[in-house]
């Protein structure tokens, strides 16, 4: 069963239509990059995929359920997890709470307010598993503001899988690293489980052609061309439209 199929997506706002029909189909642990230009519709078809908006026309299917008209808690019990483009956490909490909350989140005693916390006890060894998995140990009792933004990306993505996600999707993680942040984050997500698909927005080539392994191309709300990365590089009009040759490493 697929974990994604989209089809003829569309999505109009008021006489704007940034979405023209897109169409894409994720295999089981498939790393699939969407590139394109700022405007090009990325992240609302990021939001049209999780639900926080309906389309215009097309449909969503995840894992062989149709959710096109579905709000996004229950698109995430059937497996789907996200992060946003700009870091999305509670400053004042410490690394152990945050996760925890993300452990708790999809457990039918997470809207039971008189039960204290600390007696979920499956969330809280959830916790301690997310911890020891990421080596998490010397930050556990560290404000998330005390975090490096590279640390908080890292963190957004370690949340978004507390709920044990099988599809993932992951809008820009590197947007806003150092060049040292964005090779941790790199690393970071070519170590991710196989067994977890991932369709991710990047906007730095060097980290969208190492961690792809097909790529669809996003442009005026249309799928340009995909493929593996080396038939997109060999692309000419991605090199034209999108990176300019001069911009493509390796490219003279």
């Amino acid at each position: 069963m697929k974990p994604l199929v989209v089809e003829g997506l569309s999505k109009s706002f008021g006489g704007l239509q940034t979405l023209c029909g897109v169409s894409l189909t994720l295999e089981a642990g498939e790393r699939r990059v969407i590139l394109g230009p700022n405007g090009a519709g990325k992240t609302t078809l990021f939001h049209t995929i999780s639900g926080v908006h309906a389309p215009t026309a097309g449909s969503v299917q995840l894992f062989g359920t149709e959710v096109s008209r579905l709000p996004p808690h229950r698109r995430a019990r059937l497996g789907l997890g996200r992060t946003f483009q700009i870091t999305n956490l509670f400053p004042e909490l410490t690394v152990a709470e945050t996760l925890f909350l993300g452990a708790q989140a999809g457990r039918a005693e997470r809207l039971v307010f008189y039960r204290p916390a600390s007696r979920s006890r499956e969330a809280m060894l959830r916790v301690e598993e997310t911890i020891e998995q990421w080596e998490l140990g010397e930050v556990r009792d560290l404000r998330v503001k005390h975090l490096s933004y590279g640390q908080q990306r890292q963190l957004e993505v370690i949340l978004a899988m507390t709920g044990r996600p099988r599809l993932l999707l992951l809008d820009e993680p590197t947007a806003g690293l150092s060049p040292a942040e964005t090779f941790a984050m790199t690393r970071f997500l070519q170590g991710l489980d196989r067994g977890i698909t991932i369709l991710l927005i990047e906007h730095d080539m060097d980290v969208a052609f190492d961690v792809a392994d097909r790529i669809s191309v996003l442009y005026f709300g249309e799928i340009l061309t995909e493929g593996t990365p080396e038939e997109v590089q060999a692309d000419s009009r991605v090199l034209e439209i999108y990176l300019g040759e001069s911009t493509w490493k390796g490219v003279s």
